[in-house]
């Protein structure tokens, strides 16, 4: 019979302290509903008192079918559990849940905290009593613990026995920096069991330093560990937690996982994962790692002609999971080593059929190869690829055509007498026999130039016509520059990124000498691709 792995999610409390990342409670809220969603045991939401949104966050927490639970720390030193403020804040958060932190490394007890081993000891003790005399679940995170165990392994499971006797549910050893491997884990894991503290009364919470976070993680398991917490991909201090996004696929779809231990975590709920990983970023407003495991952009991309032809034939030559079961897609990105077979499978996705042998696949390779060879990366920007396979293909729709465009760069006083700077752009097409001018400014809502690429991005988009209403959903997500060439002979490639209400997201690519060309030709097929998708899926269904 599968035992009962137990997964606790804390991005909401350590995965904020993460560098540069700060929610709100709204983006608090949003992304504890979709933990609750992905069926997880328990969501920390924070540290009540520690700071204004954590407080604000558990006033307005909405009703979870998870275990909401509060994180603080262990009593202070020369009072009570009872008459300790810190330990009541947390408490009056009213989860039905608290998690509590101490320490279990003796050096850090005498140096850190400046009391005696055994007051920590007793410290313990009496505040998971308290909390458990509240009615409340209570967790131990045995902080240091690798670290505590390995200089002082009796101080450090006399610690962990007096959260277990004084009622504390679950017990976490906390790798705290990061620098315990996978092997000495489950070593130190199976000790601790040998010593009385039951493994279904124990939790692993480890961080990545040495990049074996999630590894770590599943030698716990294995050890006899029966809670793993982690994070949304694996925020956390320095280099951040156990990453469950990684976990989860792990534990549902391989062995010996998947048949061992069986989960919260339903078929259904696994196939949201790479949206649940998305919208994390888009929260933090930051650019998907495109090499995440299971949920990456290139997770599930096969570039080499030689692999895109065993895919055609069998996916599971070159893939480890059906990229569907963690709501992934399978992509055939196009570069200079790409085949005919890899070219039909590309263009196959993308809604163009081919016949095999046709001439056309013969000059669109050579086309990719030729403009590969100026600066242009088509593996990176499909988007761009596909603008360039229907041309070849006689396939293109001519929607609108671009007469001219301007970019200036102002620098001038504003009202305030302080010199700001103001870009510019005007953009002409013609669109149905009719010339349109759009000017717009790069300016935000507090004032603030956003630069000339802005600027463009709005004129263009600005006055469409009848395909308007189509791109009003788009936006630029990323903008990256690489020069490919040095010296007097520079060649600028810019890759833009965009996304619209459907969820998409497609990159376009642009090369000339000068950054504003490259920046408006990548422009150009972003909504040139936007309206090849969703003009044709409109007429159809008008039919």
């Amino acid at each position: 019979m599968a035992e009962r792995l137990y997964l606790y999610d804390t991005t909401l409390r350590d995965g904020q302290q993460t560098q540069g990342v700060q929610f709100s409670v709204a983006e608090k809220q949003k992304i504890a509903a979709a933990l609750d969603d992905l069926g997880l045991d328990y969501i920390e939401g924070g540290w009540p008192g520690a700071n204004p949104t954590d407080s604000a966050f558990f006033e307005e927490a909405k009703p979870t079918r998870a275990t909401m639970t509060a994180f603080g720390m262990t009593k202070r030193a020369g009072r009570s559990a009872e008459n300790d403020d810190v330990l009541a804040g947390v408490l009056n958060a009213r989860t039905p849940a608290v998690c509590l932190v101490g320490k279990t490394h003796d050096f850090h007890v005498t140096a850190a905290l400046g009391i005696g081993l055994e007051e920590n000891v007793e410290n313990i003790s009496a505040s998971v009593a308290h909390c458990v005399a509240q009615g409340r679940e209570a967790l131990f995170d045995a902080e240091h613990f690798f670290d505590g165990y390995a200089a002082n392994p009796d101080y450090a499971l006399e610690c962990l026995v007096a959260a277990r006797d004084a009622g504390a549910r679950w017990i976490v050893l906390c790798d705290t920096n990061g620098g315990t491997l996978p092997d000495r884990i489950a070593q130190v894991i199976r000790e601790v069991i040998a010593a009385g503290i039951p493994g279904e009364r124990l939790g692993i919470h480890t961080h990545n330093d040495t990049e074996t976070a999630v590894a770590g993680s599943l030698a716990a398991v294995e050890a006899g560990a029966r809670q793993i917490q982690g994070t949304l991909n694996g925020l956390g201090e320095r280099c951040g937690n156990a990453n469950l996004i990684s976990l989860l696929p792990t534990l549902l779809l391989k062995e010996p996982y998947a048949s061992a231990y069986e989960t919260g975590v339903s078929a259904d709920a696994l196939s949201r994962v790479t949206q649940v990983s998305r919208m994390l970023d888009d929260v933090l407003n930051r650019v998907p790692l495109k090499q995440l495991p299971y949920v990456g952009a290139s997770a599930f991309a096969h570039k080499a002609g030689l692999h895109a032809s065993a895919i055609l034939k069998d996916p599971s030559t070159y893939e480890h999971v059906e990229p569907s079961l963690v709501g992934n897609q399978r992509f055939i990105p196009m570069s200079n080593q790409a085949g005919q077979s890899n070219l039909r499978r590309r263009l196959m996705e993308a809604g163009i059929e081919v016949a095999p042998g046709d001439p056309a696949l013969a000059r669109i390779l050579e086309r990719v190869k030729e403009r590969e060879n100026e600066g242009y990366a088509y593996d990176t920007a499909q988007a761009s690829f596909e603008i360039l396979a229907r041309e070849e293909l006689g396939r293109a729709a001519d929607f609108f055509e671009v007469k001219r465009y301007r970019v200036t760069v102002e620098r001038r006083k504003n009202k305030y007498d302080k010199m700001v700077t103001l870009s510019e752009a005007v953009v002409v097409v013609k669109v149905d026999g009719e010339k349109k001018l759009s000017v717009s400014e790069s300016m935000d809502e507090t004032g603030s130039d956003r630069g000339p690429v802005n600027a463009l991005s709005k004129a263009l988009a600005k006055d469409l016509g009848p395909y308007q209403e189509i791109i009003e959903d788009m936006r630029l997500v990323d903008f990256k520059v690489r020069i490919t060439q040095g010296g007097t002979e520079a060649v600028t490639r810019v890759i833009i990124d965009s996304a619209d209400g459907q969820g998409r997201r497609w990159s376009t690519v642009g090369v000339s000498p000068n950054i504003v060309d490259a920046s408006f030709e990548a422009l150009l097929d972003a909504v040139r691709w936007k309206l090849a998708r969703d003009v044709g899926s409109a007429a159809k269904a008008a039919e």
